[in-house]
C-alpha cells in the first residue's frame, strides 16, 4: 500500500520539472527504430476527479452509503477506508493486521464492509484497513483484494476509469497499442520484460505511487556505470503518516515491452516494498502515475497478468501528462 507523496523539496521537484520533462517512444525493434513521440512530458465507466498529487479518485458505495472518495491503488495489497467513515457508518470491527507500506510494517485495526460497490457488482465482506483520511488523502483506498479478478482501464484523454471482470473484452486495439505481459505477486501487476539505461531490471505497477520509486540496487546499477546526474533530496510519506528519505533523478530511458519513456523522474529511496515482493537485491522499481500518464489509455488486467497501453498519436503531448509537477 503506497500512496508515496513527496513532502519536501517540492520546488526543486517543480523546477527540475519544468527544465527537463519526459517522452515517450516506442522501444526499439528489429525494423528500423522509430522516432520520439515528442520531447514534452509523460506527465459502465466512472468519471475520476483528481487530487491535488494528480493520483484519481473514484466515487463508491459502501453498503448503499456515500459516495466516498477512493483512490485506485494498484500497488496496494488491502483495501483501506478512513476511521471517519468507518465510524459514521457503524462498521464491525475485525481482527487486527499487519499492514505494509514503504515505511515498514504496522499494526492496524480493521473493519468489515459488508459491500463496496464501484460499478454495478458489489464486492462483498472486505476487511479493510482502518486508516487517517489525513494520510491517504481520500475516504479510502481500492486495494488489489478488491481487484484481483478485474481489469482497470485508465483512460486519460476522457478522463474515466472502467473496472470490469477480466474475462469481459478489452478495449479495442487502435494504434500505438501495445501490450506487455507480467507476473502476480502478492496480488500485484509484475513486469520483468524491462530496462533502466539498459540495466535490467522488475517493475511493479503502482497506481498509488504519485512518482515512480526506484530501489537502492537499481540506484547503484545506474550509478557504477555514470547513467544517472545530479540528485536532490526529497521526503516520502505514506498511508500510515510515516515519512522515508529519498533523492530524486532523471532516467534517460525506461523501456517496459515495447514502450520507451525517455527522460523520467524515478525517486529512489529504501522503500520496504522491495523487500517485502523480494526486490531488495535485484533492481526494481514502483512504476507510478507519473510515467502511465504518458499514454492515452492505461490497462492493468489482474487475472490475465497483463498491462495494455495505448501510445498518443499526436506528437504534442498535453502538459497535464507532467511527470513531476507538484500544486
Amino acid at each position: 500500500m503506497q500512496r508515496l507523496l513527496v513532502t519536501a523539496m517540492a520546488a526543486a521537484l517543480a523546477s527540475a520539472a519544468a527544465a527537463q520533462t519526459p517522452a515517450i517512444a516506442p522501444a526499439p525493434a528489429p525494423a528500423p527504430a522509430p522516432t520520439a513521440i515528442d520531447n514534452t512530458t509523460q506527465a459502465e465507466d466512472v468519471s475520476y476527479k483528481k487530487d491535488a498529487n494528480e493520483r484519481m479518485t473514484v466515487p463508491v458505495l459502501l453498503s448503499g452509503k456515500g459516495p466516498y472518495r477512493f483512490l485506485v491503488d494498484t500497488g496496494a495489497n488491502r483495501t483501506a477506508i478512513s476511521r471517519e467513515v468507518a465510524s459514521s457508518l457503524r462498521l464491525t470491527a475485525g481482527e487486527a493486521a499487519a499492514l505494509h507500506d514503504a515505511a515498514g510494517v504496522t499494526n492496524v485495526s480493521t473493519a468489515n464492509v459488508p459491500a463496496i460497490q464501484l460499478t454495478k457488482k458489489e464486492i462483498r465482506n472486505v476487511e479493510a484497513a482502518l486508516l487517517e483520511s489525513a494520510n491517504m488523502g481520500a475516504d479510502g483506498i481500492l486495494g488489489t483484494d478488491s481487484l484481483r479478478s478485474q481489469r482497470v482501464l485508465f483512460d486519460f484523454e476522457a478522463q474515466t476509469l472502467s473496472i470490469v471482470p477480466s474475462a469481459m473484452p478489452d478495449f479495442k486495439a487502435e494504434p500505438g497499442t501495445i501490450v506487455v505481459r507480467g507476473t502476480r505477486k502478492n496480488g500485484r501487476l509484475i513486469i520483468t520484460d524491462a530496462a533502466a539505461n539498459g540495466r535490467p531490471l522488475a517493475v511493479v505497477v503502482d497506481t498509488g505511487a504519485q512518482y515512480t520509486i526506484g530501489n537502492s540496487a537499481l540506484r547503484r546499477a545506474l550509478l557504477g556505470a555514470k547513467l544517472l546526474g545530479p540528485s536532490q533530496q526529497v521526503e516520502l510519506q505514506t498511508v500510515t503518516g510515516d515519512k522515508i528519505a529519498g533523492e530524486f533523478m532523471f532516467v534517460r530511458e525506461l523501456e517496459i515491452g515495447g514502450v520507451t519513456l525517455r527522460d523520467l523522474l524515478i525517486v529512489f529511496a529504501d522503500a520496504h516494498t522491495f523487500k517485502l515482493l523480494g526486490f531488495d537485491k535485484r533492481p526494481a522499481l514502483l512504476l507510478g502515475m507519473n510515467a502511465m500518464r504518458a499514454f492515452k489509455k492505461v490497462s492493468i488486467d489482474f487475472a490475465n497478468r497483463k498491462l495494455r497501453v495505448v501510445i498518443p498519436e499526436h506528437s504534442a503531448l498535453d502538459m497535464r501528462l507532467a511527470s513531476a509537477r507538484l500544486r
